[in-house]
């Protein structure tokens, strides 16, 4: 009796506050970098680094990469790196260049056909994805050491771009390809605001669901106030950053070489906003959809079951020659997708396009938490890595920092960040 009576009335361990608020330390200490370095750089450029202006800029130059990061995670779980993403994008962007104007205006198409950019697009994926599977053949089938396949790559695909265009420049782009680029392609104010709020909606609606989902099944559940202060943080995080690109209005000169392209009769009294870029969306769009592909498919959990153990993976039943091949023709299409962005960005192809990307897409993943030894990582924790990586370029080019130093500091954030990473893992115990 007495025995049944102190069973009932052993209560559960009790956890810690941070693990009764389920606090990701590693997030918040990236977060609290971002900060450090945004406010850092806007009292030594006066202001200037924190403007609409700026930021609008830091975005659309942070996308490209980011796009080429959440592939990074998935190669880097799995214990591969990839040195070969920046001559991918330049292959796949010569592609697409010469497709849409040199190619399809030679077989009878119209400049400005409406078929022309996306054709070119699917040139360029189909490009990319078969780059990246061929790299995972090697890999997965041959035995090749990723670090050896990617680096032949490294120098094999640059200059297949460039004989692509016998070294030139191609270009003008195609209007509606040059929509994927930032400044060529935004939504105005009102569909900007339109978008933040069904953006706010959808994330008040996940974070209670998600509530509701946990006490169904009898887990424990963060304290109401804490659920609330996630909801409030991510409310005034989209307000905040689709008031900041809705506050950088289009200059005058601008408006006055077409005023109807942007809703107006005339220019005087004519006061358009950007909003957010089109190049941004797609980058939100493609971390939702890799989230999803971590978390919920099967794909994703023999990734990081690969990751975390090869040999008992291939053990269970997992292809992992085949998943090699899988992840790798992933990485290529997003480096033909981050071609878009770059080449759309720039209004033409050039031959230096993606050059030092290998180092800011592993610098990036690796800065937001992906780690070397497999197993670990996240998509949106690659996407602050790229956001920091550019901060850090972009605030150092408003300083006046020449080119080398840029690439030493960058060079010892990477180093810095795999030590604090180390150190993590030391200290929590984690793999």
């Amino acid at each position: 009796m007495t025995d049944q009576t102190s069973d009932t009335t052993t209560s559960a361990p009790r956890r810690s506050l941070l693990a009764t608020l389920e606090v990701d330390t590693r997030l918040m200490g990236m977060i609290g970098a971002f900060i450090l370095v945004a406010v850092v750089f806007n009292i030594l450029t006066d202001g200037r680094f924190l403007t609409p202006r700026n930021i609008f800029n830091l975005t659309i130059q942070t996308a490209s990469v980011a796009i080429m990061a959440t592939g990074m995670v998935f190669v880097i779980v799995t214990r591969h790196i990839d040195l070969s993403v920046g001559a991918v994008l330049a292959a796949c962007s010569a592609l697409m260049a010469m497709t849409q104007v040199r190619f399809l205006p030679g077989m009878g198409f119209e400049i400005g056909h409406w078929a022309i950019p996306w054709i070119a697009i699917g040139a360029g994926l189909i490009l990319g994805s078969a780059i990246g599977a061929f790299n995972g053949w090697l890999i997965g089938y041959q035995g090749i050491p990723a670090f050896i396949v990617t680096l032949g790559g490294f120098l094999i695909w640059r200059n297949v771009g460039w004989y692509q265009t016998s070294g030139q420049t191609i270009g003008p782009l195609d209007k509606t390809f040059m929509t994927f680029g930032g400044i060529n392609g935004t939504l105005g104010g009102p569909l900007s605001w339109g978008l933040g709020i069904l953006a706010i909606l959808a994330s008040l609606l996940m974070i209670f669901r998600a509530r509701q989902t946990k006490i169904a099944h009898g887990f424990p559940v963060k304290p109401m106030w804490a659920e609330l202060s996630l909801a409030a943080f991510c409310t005034i995080s989209i307000a905040g950053f689709v008031a900041i690109l809705t506050n950088y209005s289009v200059p005058e000169r601008v408006v006055a070489r077409d005023p109807s392209k942007f809703g107006c009769e005339v220019a005087e009294g004519c006061t358009p906003v950007y909003g957010l870029p089109i190049s941004v969306l797609l980058l939100v769009a493609i971390a939702i959809i890799m989230t999803i592909i971590a978390r919920r498919t099967r794909f994703g959990r023999y990734i990081f079951a690969t990751g975390g153990n090869p040999d008992a993976a291939e053990l269970s039943g997992i292809n992992t020659k085949m998943l090699t091949v899988k992840i790798f023709s992933l990485m290529g299409a997003l480096c033909a997708i981050s071609a878009v962005v770059a080449s759309s960005r720039l209004a033409n192809h050039s031959n230096d396009l993606g050059t030092l990307d290998e180092l800011r897409v592993i610098a990036a993943a690796v800065i937001g938490g992906t780690a070397l030894s497999g197993g670990i990582g996240t998509i949106y924790g690659a996407i602050l890595g790229a956001l920091i990586m550019q901060s850090l370029q972009s605030g150092m080019a408003m300083v006046g920092v020449d080119a080398p130093l840029q690439n030493i500091v960058v060079g010892a954030v990477l180093v810095f960040a795999v030590f604090i990473d180390i150190q993590y893992r030391k200290r929590t115990g984690a793999k």
